[in-house]
């Protein structure tokens, strides 16, 4: 089914276009990634298709059946109006009812209580309402009775996308879900449920985002917004980055060919008299065609990031038994290290637990209860905080620079005036008297990130640094900091982006608890599920053990209930066939066990006969960990 069909559209601000007749059409069930470079037109685009902005030619028919949904990067709320209010706005009986129900239990009304139990028997909607649940606990939205105007910025982002996630969940059966920046203020555990959350719903999805990894796991196609003209390509970001410089390569080679036509079409023109035959003029219109190809420019300018670091001496920090609390919320207790010289660290957790808190105490930004934070003297912090740009007044982007410094040293020798300093950062000379007002939230980062060089910084902090910033210059700074000699702390959700850069992990675990994990990332996450795996299968087997059976007999104890409950949860045919296997397979297989160990204790065996035994036993414990691990995950469905 066609839900989208553009043609032609085009659309500028005064004389900057941003796209130029572009046309595409989208699909039921397509899941498109939409990419560009910060100021190009994406969140522009959303807004056309989902009728909020309307473009200056072109055509956008959207099918009658087709309902769009829009989750922006700045979301708009009623102030004084209640989280719940917001969140359930839709008017839908059954949103109607889950939402008197929701009030009851906030409020603790035991009549209110009664009549939302009986609406929502009547209308069915207790599937609904755990869903709704489930969406506001992964999101981690509490206090649904308190007023919008309350909430931080992270907060007022996690609300809008559960307003917009619920919402979906009552519309027409086909919606268009189009999405800016959904992962901006996530943690990663939020990040990761939502992508599972996508892949299980049904929606066709148009995506602007940053995170590769979330971009790579929901998407499959991508498109690029670049030089006024729409590209599609089919596949994942690695495939993406390659068929681009194939294109490139490809683009760069017909303008080459064009130039050597022109020269020698540009020496016959000049040969040529005032008079024109017909076939002269059919040339000659020809002519202008090369000329334009030759005179093409593929401009792929990109941010230049060159830095000028202070001298760091051997000492950096030293944090000896530091200890901070807000209130009865701890965030540190008794937390020793000492930084080293270029080190990397990623600062990793869920929201609320003190990860910013912890940035602010390391700079002295905030006292610790106790224990003592000692910084070297030749320490210069950069602080690439989340707050972003701090200004008192609206000013022109060269006027804010120039607040900082007139000219920027560089690591190679000489220096660059300010102006020449913004233009590395792709801030046109026109663009560097831009209001900072009237600046993309993408190019309000690159202009902090640029005052944060401007110090000349030996320890870098970045907090949240990708939020808002496009994956091109996200490319760069992640090149610049791979090369970069001083330390470097990472705050971030963007899974690919610490990867990239981390070479162990501060985890913070919650109730003051942080665990210094040697790797990054991903190889924490690969840790963290075998932990609980492990956990989980220890749960089982203690279980069984202290009821005196074995793993086998325990998973004998009910098997036909339990592939029935599997069934229920949506096993596949081979899924429950395999469960069925095992329940047979693991029984035989403790029965062999304990067979071989009693004949190998007996001390009747030959040297022969123990090796074959010993063999047997090493296959058996083996099979019999696979086994029981797939047991496990097989279960947990139950």
């Amino acid at each position: 089914m066609h839900y989208v069909s553009v043609e032609g559209l085009t659309k500028s601000y005064g004389i900057n276009p941003l796209f130029s007749n572009i046309s595409f059409h989208i699909n039921e069930g397509d899941k498109i990634a939409l990419i560009a470079r910060n100021g190009i037109g994406k969140s522009t685009l959303l807004k056309i298709l989902s009728g909020r902005e309307t473009p200056d030619s072109g055509k956008c028919w959207i099918h009658k059946d087709v309902t769009v949904a829009l989750f922006e990067q700045d979301p708009l709320f009623q102030e004084d109006k209640s989280v719940l209010e917001n969140i359930f706005e839709l008017n839908h009986p059954i949103i109607t009812a889950i939402k008197k129900y929701e009030v009851a239990i906030e409020e603790e009304d035991p009549i209110g209580i009664t009549e939302g139990i009986e609406a929502m028997d009547n209308l069915n909607a207790w599937d609904f309402e755990t869903k709704v649940h489930q969406i506001l606990d992964k999101l981690n939205i509490h206090h649904l009775t308190n007023p919008v105007r309350e909430l931080s910025g992270g907060q007022r982002k996690r609300v809008a996308l559960a307003k917009t996630l619920i919402n979906i969940g009552f519309a027409h059966q086909h919606t268009l879900l189009m999405m800016d920046e959904p992962t901006n203020h996530l943690d990663v555990e939020m990040i990761e449920w939502l992508e599972n959350y996508l892949n299980q719903e049904k929606v066709t999805l148009l995506l602007v985002s940053h995170d590769r990894y979330f971009l790579d796991a929901v998407c499959e196609e991508i498109w690029e917004l670049e030089r006024e003209k729409l590209y599609t390509y089919k596949g994942d970001y690695e495939l993406y980055m390659e068929q681009k410089a194939a294109r490139l390569e490809s683009e760069q080679a017909s303008i080459d060919k064009a130039k050597n036509t022109y020269r020698k079409e540009l020496e016959w023109m000049r040969k040529q008299p005032k008079a024109r035959t017909t076939k002269s003029k059919s040339r000659q219109d020809n002519f202008y065609e090369v000329e334009a190809k030759a005179k093409q420019k593929i401009e792929d300018t990109q941010l230049q990031l060159e830095v000028k670091m202070s001298r760091l001496g051997g000492k950096v920090v030293e944090m000896k038994k530091v200890y901070k609390s807000y209130g009865e919320l701890p965030i540190l207790k008794g937390f020793d290290y000492t930084f080293s010289k270029g080190e990397r660290v990623g600062v990793v957790g869920k929201n609320g637990v003190g990860k910013s808190t912890f940035l602010n105490m390391l700079q002295q930004l905030e006292p610790a209860d106790s224990g003592k934070i000692n910084i070297g003297d030749t320490v210069v912090f950069g602080n690439f905080s989340q707050q972003g740009l701090v200004f008192k007044e609206d000013m022109r982007v060269i006027e804010y620079v120039k607040t900082f410094a007139e000219s920027f040293p560089l690591a190679g020798g000489g220096s660059l005036s300010a102006a020449q300093f913004l233009e590395l950062f792709l801030f046109t000379p026109d663009k560097q008297y831009t209001y900072l007002s009237a600046l993309s939230g993408g190019e309000k980062k690159r202009l902090q990130l640029l005052t944060v060089l401007f110090t000349n910084p030996n320890f870098l902090i970045l907090d949240e640094p990708t939020n808002d910033l496009d994956l091109p210059t996200l490319a760069v700074l992640e090149n610049f900091l791979n090369d970069y000699p001083g330390c470097i702390l990472i705050v971030s959700h963007d899974r690919y982006f610490m990867d990239r850069l981390v070479d162990h992990l501060f985890v913070f675990e919650g109730n003051g608890e942080v665990r210094d994990f040697p790797g990054n990332y991903t190889q924490y996450r690969i840790w963290q599920k075998d932990n609980e795996k492990a956990a989980n299968k220890w749960d089982v087997l203690e279980a069984g053990k202290k009821q005196g059976a074995s793993t086998g007999q325990l998973i004998q104890q009910e098997p036909q209930a339990a592939v029935k409950t599997a069934v229920k949860k949506g096993l596949s045919f081979k899924e429950k066939r395999e469960f069925e296997l095992l329940e047979n397979e693991l029984p035989q297989l403790e029965k062999e066990k304990q067979s071989l160990t009693l004949e190998l204790s007996s001390g009747t065996c030959s040297f022969e006969a123990i090796q074959k035994i010993s063999d047997r036993l090493q296959v058996i414990t083996s099979e019999l960990e696979v086994k029981e691990l797939r047991w496990l995950e097989l279960s947990e469905l139950i």
